[in-house]
């Protein structure tokens, strides 16, 4: 593999601990970590740059066949090397649980003979800072190399260590059948003494074990398992375990555009992706994980409800400057990369819906709202009240003028709405008079003004003559019966307007957007699934059943999805592993199983 190949973005596996994640290619290099959080700096960044900017590879160079799969519903992964003279698999995992960041690593030959190509090059500061590295002896007198620069160092333990060449690490060797390399990389803090090792073969037993279990949960046993599982493990891994924010990817500045500037750094939790997260985890069993973003929230929106942010750090925090990395050359030369996302700042009025909507599902699942929860929720909907007359950047972010943009006001009704049913379903206490009178007054201005009856389509912004993919959700909040005749029109205009090829819809045209960025996108896969998932709560199930079918065989070999695809090229576009992707595929099946329900079991 040369050095500096662009990989494509669907070869790449994740590994995560609940804390933080990375990615790995299919010829085994570890091209992007950040530690010891989701959004803290990267230690390993040749995903945006060259192997110079940071990599851990273990391969076998001279394989003719690659294949790998995660053992059972876990994150541990396996990837099996045919090589002409052997065959080797090589076991990768970050354990769970240990209040430690390591990232394990072993490789072993099953048949004849193997060679092995082994490089460890760390770059902190996003693949900035050459580390100054040592050898040093852990607690339990074994050797390992220890890479520090300011707060931060890694620690390389293992069976074989590599030797010094210039400023990165290498090795080459072979391995005959049954005989194994054992490696471990640790993040410790610079002033901190090494950790003692871990029992590698008990940490990678245990990890495997630990998802499965988790998995064991869903109550999906349809056509869709493989999809639906690793769709739910991915919004699992993503997010935070300690404090239950849930981040949007992995990764910053994968290009939407490649070779363009549209590239964002999503690491941080947006309220939107984190709520609908949230429904899509209760609709398949796991109501744990509502009460544990709910209190997230709780924690991070605190304060005056008119500072409300879209997004937060993954520990609540609300300073997320953006700004690029100009030593970085991006991911096939797209460019800038970005840190932080200067979006934080907008406002977005459909925001609360999604909120809003997530814990009325919450409370339909049996989960009490505590006396701070509701207290929470009644401020931000009388902020509401207040604000979503006026007008806003909308659910795509757009850095051009703010508009009075459809769906904004959809979700703001479906915020109101969502009120007045805790009180009138759950008994909570409100001015329940005003929010109906005001959820009926925003009704009425979408009806007025969102509405294009020569087109026979809502808009994307009132006066707007196109379309745009976000309708769809109108659907999924009850705004009208799924059998409506606008309903049915606007369906038909999103797909005569926005889909490039069967099933693939871009979420909006950017020459009828100012969205205040230059370059075009592919098509953005979670809206694909809303398509998909307004299909089957309109009973068209056959062609539910083929979008569907076209979307689940977008998985890369391991069940990932990025934030969009090129059907013309089949490669997966934008930041990846992508929560909202997931989350639309997951909530797609279970509208289709409820369809399929509906329809007597059969299609």
């Amino acid at each position: 593999m040369a050095n500096d190949e662009t990989v494509p973005i669907g070869e790449y596996a994740v590994l995560g601990d609940g804390r933080t994640a990375a990615l790995v290619s299919r010829r085994g290099s570890v091209d992007w970590l950040c530690l010891p959080r989701f959004d803290s700096a990267a230690c390993f960044a040749s995903l945006l740059g060259t192997a110079h900017n940071g990599r851990w590879l273990l391969t076998v160079p001279d394989a003719t066949h690659v294949e790998r799969t995660y053992l059972d519903d876990s994150f541990v992964l396996r990837t099996v090397y045919t090589a002409p003279r052997g065959t080797a698999f090589v076991d990768d995992a970050m354990p769970l649980a240990d209040g430690r960041a390591d990232l394990v690593r072993r490789i072993t030959c099953t048949e004849g003979t193997v060679a092995v190509e082994h490089e460890w090059v760390v770059r902190f500061g996003y693949g900035a800072i050459v580390p100054w590295l040592h050898r040093v002896v852990d607690p339990a007198g074994h050797h390992a190399i220890r890479a520090i620069a300011g707060p931060d160092s890694l620690v390389l333990r293992g069976d074989r260590l590599p030797h010094a060449v210039g400023h990165r690490h290498r090795d080459e060797f072979e391995l005959d059948a049954g005989e194994s390399v054992e490696l471990v990389c640790t993040w410790v803090r610079s002033w901190d003494p090494i950790p003692s090792p871990l029992p590698i073969e008990d940490r990678l037993a245990s990890t495997a074990k630990a998802w499965s279990a988790w998995a064991n949960g869903c109550r999906y046993e349809g056509s869709y398992r493989d999809a639906v599982v690793r769709s739910l493990l991915v919004l699992n891994m993503l997010t935070d375990a300690e404090t239950g924010g849930i981040v949007a990817a992995v990764t910053t500045s994968l290009p939407e555009d490649f070779g363009g500037e549209r590239n964002w750094d999503y690491r941080y939790c947006w309220l939107r992706d984190a709520a609908l997260t949230i429904q899509a985890l209760l609709e398949h069993g796991f109501p744990d994980e509502s009460t544990a973003w709910r209190d997230w929230l709780l924690r991070a929106v605190a304060g005056d409800p008119k500072d409300l942010q879209i997004m937060y750090g993954v520990d609540g925090r609300r300073d997320l400057p953006e700004r690029t990395l100009d030593h970085l050359p991006g991911y096939a030369r797209s460019l800038p990369v970005r840190l932080g996302n200067a979006a934080v700042g907008q406002v977005q009025n459909d925001v609360l819906g999604e909120v809003m909507c997530a814990l009325h599902a919450a409370r339909d699942a049996g989960l009490a709202e505590s006396a701070d929860s509701w207290s929470l929720q009644r401020h931000l909907v009388d902020q509401l009240v207040l604000q979503w007359r006026e007008p806003d950047r909308g659910i795509w972010e757009v850095r051009g003028a703010p508009r009075h943009f459809t769906h904004s006001k959809i979700m703001a009704w479906a915020a109101l709405d969502r009120a007045v049913r805790g009180i009138e379903e759950h008994g909570l206490s409100g001015p329940a008079d005003l929010w109906r009178s005001e959820r009926d007054a925003i009704r009425t201005d979408v009806l007025t003004h969102g509405w294009d009856p020569e087109q026979r389509t809502f808009v994307q912004s009132y006066g707007a003559k196109h379309t745009d993919a976000a309708l769809l959700q109108l659907v999924q909040v009850g705004f009208l019966p799924p059998d409506d005749d606008r309903v049915t029109g606007t369906i038909a205009a999103i797909r005569r307007e926005l889909e490039l090829a069967p099933g693939l819809l871009h979420r909006y045209l950017p020459e009828h957007t100012d969205d205040g960025v230059a370059g075009s996108e592919h098509p953005f896969l979670a809206c694909s699934f809303w398509l998909a998932d307004a299909l089957s709560r309109r009973d068209e199930l056959e062609e539910a059943t083929a979008v569907l079918d076209i979307l689940t065989g977008l998985t890369n070999d391991v069940g990932l999805l990025a934030e969009q695809y090129d059907p013309l090229t089949g490669q997966m576009a934008g930041n990846f592993p992508q929560a909202l992707s997931h989350l639309a595929l997951v909530r797609a099946v279970h509208s289709h199983d409820e369809a399929v329900a509906r329809k007597g079991g059969a299609l």
